[in-house]
């Protein structure tokens, strides 16, 4: 079992900081480490063994399900940045940072200094054939808010959605588009010296500083600029269905208006049980695995609340990933299973 820590384990200075190798939670000065687990949130805390949502919903937090994807390139994901952030900006609630492995993306120094201290940012850039560690925070609403103003998103940054490069948490989950604060003035742009940008990795902060150079053009991202609050709904914008939604079932004609291109067999671990109500039970994990089918929302942020309805509150929808790396959302039931039939061979 990996052991809590502190911030003074990672001083925020000199800019970006340092983090730790771990994807963990973080409250309190105080950061837990977290390990991918078949449950419903997929994460559990090395120091409890509790799941991730119960533990945040203990705290009055929202649960995964409620967040949205933002990769921490340079310094928030160093824990003492974060509890600067909650002293200084009015960042509320626990913050969840995941290991990621990012291919085809570099942090790079940016061409200005900051004007708070002097010291030089980092910028997002495309890398192709590189490959960084970073993290990928699961935000809240109000936490989303608070990194705006940190980054000063549309002066010095515009929060987007990166379709460059492949973000890989430590569960095996791609976050295709994550979100992430490009450049969006001049002086945030990538530094270019002798010609080339600067990786965070391989110079230091006290270097960085010293160098000259010129601001480069495009960083050669394709990212897509969001406008408003992101909603946590539209990622992903797939549903993994394994009942009465799939094609054929008595609830098909509900999703299929919603649903673009084709529906896609594929399996899911855990158990599938008979309610004997007519429709079907999910739990995760376990050896077994469900059949069912992935669909592609046309609108996940309008289509998802109609299927809550419709779900009810036997179900809680999760974020789940396939055996591929694919994250979709899912209804898994939360009520006692006790006396239910196995469904061996899936639902029909």
């Amino acid at each position: 079992m990996r052991r809590p820590f502190r911030d003074e384990e990672y001083p925020a200075a000199p800019y970006p900081g340092a983090r730790p190798d771990v994807s963990f939670v973080h409250l309190d000065g105080v950061g837990l480490p977290l390990s991918p687990a078949r449950g419903l949130a997929g994460w559990r805390v090395d120091s409890s063994g509790e799941d991730l949502d119960d533990w945040l919903a203990a705290r009055g937090a929202v649960p995964l399900a409620d967040r949205v994807p933002v990769l921490a390139y340079g310094s928030n994901a160093c824990p003492s940045k974060i509890t600067w952030l909650r002293e200084s900006l009015g960042l509320t609630g626990p913050v969840v940072a995941l290991r990621a492995r990012c291919e085809g993306l570099s942090a790079v120094w940016a061409a200005g200094l900051r004007v708070v201290d002097d010291q030089r940012p980092a910028t997002l850039m495309a890398a192709p054939g590189v490959v960084e560690e970073h993290a990928v925070w699961l935000a809240s609403p109000d936490q989303v808010r608070v990194l705006d103003t940190c980054e000063g998103r549309g002066r010095r940054y515009r929060l987007a959605g990166v379709r460059s490069g492949r973000v890989l948490l430590e569960d095996g989950a791609v976050v295709d588009r994550v979100l992430a604060y490009v450049a969006a003035s001049r002086i945030r742009r990538p530094l270019l010296a002798g010609g080339k940008p600067v990786r965070c990795a391989e110079v230091s902060q006290a270097d960085a500083r010293e160098l000259d150079g010129r601001r480069s053009g495009p960083d050669g991202l394709r990212a897509a600029t969001v406008r408003g609050m992101p909603h946590p709904n539209s990622w992903p914008a797939r549903v993994f269905v394994y009942g009465t939604l799939q094609p054929g079932g008595r609830a098909w004609r509900l999703i299929r208006p919603m649903v673009v291109g084709r529906p896609r067999p594929v399996r899911v671990p855990g158990t599938l049980y008979d309610t004997g109500l007519g429709y079907p039970a999910l739990r995760l994990g376990g050896t077994g695995e469900v059949p069912g089918s992935v669909l592609t929302l046309r609108d996940p942020a309008a289509c998802l609340p109609v299927l809550d309805e419709y779900e009810g509150e036997q179900y809680r929808r999760v974020r789940v990933t396939l055996p591929d790396g694919e994250v979709c959302w899912t209804y898994v039931w939360i009520e006692a299973v006790r006396g239910m039939r196995v469904l061996a061979e899936g639902w029909a």
